[in-house]
């Protein structure tokens, strides 16, 4: 899995990089969408165009490596509620973290990571 950065900005770059990404995750708002990806993940990234690395990072649920390649964290969650996982878990995934310890800094005050 990817290493996190200090920070990601959705721009213009980035926002083209990762348009496929999030073209296709912001699809999973449909629910016949969702289940058309459940049913064959790898076929569905294909279908969305999604660059080989893109497709990788999808498919092995590499969360850091989807930012680092364009996604934006709003969209990406789509995919992650599809697997039943939080925003503290995916924000702990960010931070090095256990989900619980996400939860606990969050409470503790926010922004004391690290």
């Amino acid at each position: 899995m990817t290493t996190a950065k200090d920070n990601y900005v959705l721009d213009l770059e980035n926002n083209r990089r990762g348009y496929a990404l999030n073209r296709m995750f912001g699809s999973f708002r449909h629910a016949e969408n969702r289940d058309e990806f459940a049913a064959d993940e790898a076929a569905y990234c294909d279908h969305y165009g999604l660059t080989s690395e893109q497709k990788k990072v999808v498919l092995q649920r590499d969360w850091i490596g989807m930012l680092d390649l364009g996604a934006s964290i709003f969209y990406s969650f789509k995919l992650a509620t599809m697997d039943r996982k939080s925003m503290q878990y995916l924000g702990g995934v960010f931070t090095g973290m256990t989900a619980e310890q996400f939860a606990e800094a969050l409470q503790a005050g926010g922004r004391k990571f690290g």
